[in-house]
């Protein structure tokens, strides 16, 4: 008999998950999941995570689960902020037809003006706590925040530090396994983001300095769900025999760029600086 499982666990197992990656399902938050050997982690408790099952993601393996609060719905926010004019300014003079096309084009304009921006180029560092922070540590007190904001500061300056904090935000999350010795060789994503937005995924390359994936399948979590139905049915003798032949691949590897990542690994430690000060400030 076959039941029902975590959606984000059979997402998981659709992208392939194995030891060594790093799954990463991003839509409007984001839920992380890796598997670890049982005898790898042994009697271990991995701090700071969301969730740590025997079983839960693959039989016979420890499935551990992170995750952020907010990844597209941090880009989605600043959307919204700049279309506020258009909706409640300028609502008589256009009809709804033409505010909701130009809100549809201010994602894809700010994303190509963003590409011309280099790392660093700006003094912008932001924290993607917009909806609190899920890993590591939950926190759902916690806030977002801008810092180095000038009169200089242009919108795609903006999304672009938003867009590299969502990014230090996983990175924080792989050290914190890293810490805790589960090993991370790459990383797969799977969603609506991965596949709309080769910005998003170069820079998560870039800050994580390691190669991203992003799974081919549109329906990872249902192509997951139906191999564990063949494994029940007995078509294959296991999950891992499952993924092997019914597994879709990858469309798209992001290769770090090593100049980049360099400069994101300062950048990053800019990013935990000031997430230490605001973690102070909001607890006094």
């Amino acid at each position: 008999v076959s039941v029902g499982a975590y959606d984000a666990h059979m997402g998981a197992v659709g992208a392939e998950i194995s030891p060594g990656t790093f799954v990463k399902i991003i839509g409007t938050s984001c839920c992380d999941v890796a598997v670890s050997p049982k005898d790898e982690i042994g009697e271990k408790l991995v701090a700071g995570i969301c969730g740590q099952v025997d079983g839960s993601v693959i039989p016979g393996m420890i499935g551990l689960e992170a995750g952020q609060s907010a990844y597209g719905d941090v880009y989605a926010w600043f959307r919204d902020l700049l279309s506020w004019p258009l909706e409640n300014l300028l609502s008589s003079a256009l009809n709804k037809k033409e505010i909701d096309k130009a809100v549809d084009l201010i994602i894809p304009g700010l994303t190509e003006e963003a590409y011309r921006i280099n790392p660093g180029e700006s003094s912008l560092i932001a924290l993607d706590w917009l909806n609190g922070r899920r890993t590591p540590y939950a926190d759902q007190k916690l806030k977002g925040a801008i810092l180095g904001v000038t009169l200089g500061t242009d919108a795609p300056k903006l999304f672009r530090a938003l867009v590299e904090a969502t990014s230090f935000g996983a990175k924080a999350i792989v050290e914190r396994f890293s810490q805790e010795n589960i090993i991370i060789n790459q990383v797969v994503a799977i969603g609506g983001i991965p596949k709309k937005s080769p910005l998003v995924m170069q820079i998560l390359s870039d800050v994580l300095n390691m190669p991203v994936k992003v799974a081919r399948s549109e329906q990872a979590v249902a192509l997951g769900a139906a191999m564990f139905g063949a494994v029940v049915a007995g078509i294959y003798k296991s999950v891992e025999e499952a993924q092997k032949y019914m597994g879709s691949g990858f469309e798209a590897t992001y290769y770090p760029n090593k100049e980049n990542a360099s400069i994101y690994n300062a950048l990053y430690a800019r990013y935990r600086k000031l997430g230490n000060i605001l973690e102070d400030e909001l607890r006094k």
